[in-house]
């Protein structure tokens, strides 16, 4: 597929589904924002299917199945489309309905990207839908609260389906562009890993008030076993949560330093000003979190566009220096 029959879905579709994503990856040199954008829009694909409300656990897992086999090339393409094209009515939200309408489009693009992209692309959905189905297989029933088991088990989670992206964006950048970072591109993984593994926990607790009513805690169970808290109380006693709250949100905090370490080692200015833009996002996020305290169970805690849209121009303005990005990043956890 050419750029030109690529383009709507690399600008319409990806600013449909992810306004925040669209703007931070339109930083990026030309060569890294087609598969970036393709791999992303697969993973809104999976996660959506993954979300469908309405249908048994059993139905949307095989779905999912289908879907990781048919991106990894090892299912009927025919089959694969029609099953997800029944999802579609499915959709309360138009993007998502359009999304799902426009996969045989994203799988023919990822049919025609270079080969090592495209193992690339391969290689890191596995992973996230791997973690989506372990999602769906650990909160299998919506009218009981269920909590992981172990803080391992959130960590094998967050690198599922995010940690492992930074790793997929180190490796196109290392290929893609000329003295990617200082460091060496083992030490850029790791970082990667934890940068990406930090911004999933960050939307855990960003949403762990809707999902305790949707039956998933992500906190584990020994926690709220120490604490003689069970997950269906949270919600009423948020305040006997906050230490186990606060405990996460500081390992989160801790670990979007890893964020900025990445973003800091990456020598071109448009790929560290796009890589960088989430742990603005994320530290402000976090700060919100802890002004919230106990009633960020009980509303929508996000970082207003505004905010956004000037972390964006203070990037551009100053050509995302490392002081800057410093200087940005500090005035978020005020």
């Amino acid at each position: 597929m050419s750029a030109h029959s690529t383009r709507p879905l690399q600008t319409t579709l990806l600013r449909s589904v992810s306004r925040s994503f669209y703007l931070s990856i339109r930083f990026l040199p030309a060569q890294l924002r087609e598969p970036i954008a393709l791999a992303y829009l697969l993973a809104r694909t999976t996660d959506t299917v993954a979300d469908t409300g309405g249908i048994s656990t059993d139905v949307r897992t095989e779905a999912l199945r289908m879907l990781s086999n048919g991106i990894q090339g090892r299912a009927s393409r025919e089959v694969v489309l029609d099953l997800v094209a029944s999802f579609v009515a499915m959709q309360q939200k138009v993007s998502e309905r359009q999304l799902l309408v426009a996969l045989p489009d994203c799988l023919d693009w990822l049919d025609h990207l270079e080969q090592a992209d495209r193992t690339d692309i391969r290689v890191v959905l596995e992973k996230i839908t791997r973690g989506q189905m372990l999602d769906l297989q650990r909160f299998d029933d919506p009218k009981e609260i269920h909590a992981l088991g172990l803080a391992a088990d959130l960590d094998e989670y967050t690198y599922l389906v995010a940690g492992c992206v930074g790793e997929f964006w180190t490796r196109l950048c290392f290929r893609h562009v000329r003295n990617f970072a200082s460091l060496s591109e083992d030490e850029m993984l790791a970082l990667g890993k934890r940068y990406g593994m930090a911004l999933q926990l960050i939307n855990v607790l960003r949403d762990a008030g809707s999902d305790l009513r949707a039956g998933r805690c992500y906190f584990p169970e020994y926690e709220l076993n120490a604490a003689h808290l069970p997950a269906s109380q949270i919600l009423f006693e948020p305040e006997r949560f906050q230490p186990i709250y606060r405990t996460w949100l500081d390992k989160a905090k801790a670990e979007l330093e890893c964020g900025m370490q990445y973003s800091r080692a990456i020598e071109n200015r448009r790929v560290r000003a796009a890589t960088v833009l989430p742990a603005l996002i994320g530290g402000r996020t976090l700060a919100l979190l802890d002004e919230a305290g106990p009633t960020a169970l009980q509303r929508t805690v996000k970082v207003p566009r505004r905010e956004v849209r000037k972390m964006i121009l203070l990037l551009a303005i100053h050509v995302a220096s490392p002081e800057q990005i410093d200087a940005i990043f500090n005035r978020t956890r005020l």
